[in-house]
């Protein structure tokens, strides 16, 4: 579900929303119910406070062996409750919608400030929201159980038939929607329905004793029937096995210092952990980013413009509204290589000075609030992919990336590559295996000297973890040369 975006086609992206129906919430609590709790749980010296009241729903099909092994649903609710004084934040949940269970969470949340008086009663009023960028509805209700089962079949039976060298297939297809409804310290209301959608592929491919493997996947926020249709999950097999067969022929990869080309797309993995969170507002705010207090100043090369937006049509990591209710936006991080701005929630926006800019994110109701990523993306430049290869005399093109480790107070990574080759004189000489890609944030994007016109977002795969919560995001990335990683190589 990769593809090429031009900077024109995403703009065009963003404004493909969808109607925006009403609909009733899954969970009913009385206006009433809620006003009282933002009486208690509030006091008048408080700098904002919030209600986050979620259901959900998610179900998920694996396949291994050739058989449909494993089917799970689950269904969560609950109400938390939030109170923000300075830099100190109550948070307390229940996932009991009893009276008592509510008001006990909200004098849970006040039991950060002292003062004995509260804010004046408000009244719960609904408030519409800007963005409508995916369908308010469970992804699954026109997938029913047994097309999803016979898809993973198909898909097992399909991969096999491409390689007599494919010994095993692992596949999954899961749905899942949240229905938010937030309302804030004055009483406004946002309800929002959060589809999400993701059909993953591995193989495992043997020949001589060796054994590889390869993975595919994609998703979205939008009906799970769009993954059972069409040529996407056949396309998606033949993808991970194509990698695996890949891997059968790799070479031990080279190590120590050398020029790099990364792929479009996925690659954005790389810009997410080792520049993306060191431009999240509470690691800035505290001091501990690499890039703090740096506002102003060049930070990449010339050309480099770097931007999170969670407004584009029912890509994994948008959002209609963020977690506090406000609504996402396509925030300027670098521009032409200066550091323009930080992503912000509301209680560090308001700490440092600046605006909120959508990113306030949690898990879930039992969750606090982070300021986290969306979809974040280098824009595209104008340099052919094809004259960015031919530019690396000896180097690595690595395609796809596997697992990652970032400091952020250092911005040091070290990312493994799922797919990469060695490059000589321009040409592609051979796959290698078990390169890892070692630099640090604050200098990689410093050391950009060429950029694609062909910017891809990812296939809809991406999940970020902080501070034990995990989100859907997004990433993506024109071809992008840099003169100067360290390679850390492997035996094939």
């Amino acid at each position: 579900m990769t593809a090429a975006v031009t900077n024109e086609r995403l703009r065009a992206m963003k404004s493909a929303v969808h109607p925006s129906p009403t609909i009733s919430s899954n969970i009913s609590i009385a206006d009433s119910t809620l006003s009282d709790m933002l009486h208690a749980m509030t006091p008048a010296g408080a700098d904002d406070a919030d209600l986050y009241v979620q259901y959900s729903e998610s179900e998920s099909l694996a396949l291994e062996e050739g058989r449909v092994k494993h089917v799970s649903s689950s269904t969560h609710q609950g109400i938390g409750a939030r109170v923000i004084k300075g830099e100190a934040s109550g948070h307390a949940y229940t996932d009991s919608l009893e009276p008592s269970a509510l008001m006990d969470a909200a004098r849970a949340a006040r039991s950060i400030a002292a003062e004995s008086g509260s804010r004046a009663p408000v009244a719960v009023h609904a408030t519409e929201k800007r963005h409508a960028l995916y369908l308010p509805q469970n992804p699954a209700a026109a997938a029913p159980m047994p097309e999803r089962k016979a898809l993973l079949e198909r898909l097992d039976g399909f991969a096999r038939k491409l390689d007599p060298r494919v010994k095993q297939v692992f596949a999954n297809v899961s749905s899942s929607f949240s229905d938010i409804r937030i309302v804030r310290m004055d009483g406004a209301e946002l309800h929002d329905v959060r589809p999400l959608v993701r059909l993953n592929i591995s193989v495992v491919v043997e020949q001589d004793g060796r054994r590889e493997t390869g993975s595919a996947g994609g998703g979205g926020r939008f009906g799970l029937e769009r993954m059972l249709v069409g040529e996407e999950p056949e396309r998606l097999a033949r993808e991970a096995v194509r990698l695996a067969l890949l891997n059968l022929d790799a070479i031990a990869a080279p190590a120590g210092p050398m020029p790099v080309v990364l792929g479009p797309g996925w690659p954005g993995i790389l810009l997410h952990e080792a520049i993306g969170h060191g431009l999240e507002g509470d690691f800035n705010r505290k001091g501990t980013s690499a890039f703090a207090g740096r506002i102003g100043q060049q930070v990449a090369a010339r050309g480099v413009t770097v931007v999170d937006d969670g407004t584009i049509s029912e890509r994994r990591g948008s959002l209609n509204v963020d977690d506090e209710g406000t609504p996402t936006e396509r925030t300027v991080l670098i521009e032409d290589g200066i550091l323009t701005g930080y992503l912000q929630d509301r209680q560090n926006a308001r700490l440092m000075g600046m605006q909120p800019t959508g990113n306030g994110r949690r898990e879930s109701y039992a969750h606090p609030v982070l300021p986290r990523m969306t979809n974040t993306f280098m824009l595209a430049g104008s340099d052919s992919p094809d004259d960015i290869l031919a530019s690396l005399k000896h180097g690595i093109y690595a395609v796809n990336f596997g697992g990652g480790q970032v400091d952020i107070t250092s911005g040091k990574f070290v990312f493994t590559t799922s797919e990469a080759y060695l490059v000589e004189n321009g040409k592609i000489k051979a796959p290698v295996k078990g390169a890892t890609l070692i630099g640090d944030g604050p200098s990689v994007l410093t050391r950009v000297s060429m950029i694609g016109n062909d910017l891809e977002l990812d296939p809809g795969v991406g999940t970020c973890g902080k501070d034990g919560q995990s989100v859907p995001v997004g990433v993506g990335l024109p071809t992008l040369r840099i003169d100067e990683m360290i390679i850390g190589g492997s035996e094939a």
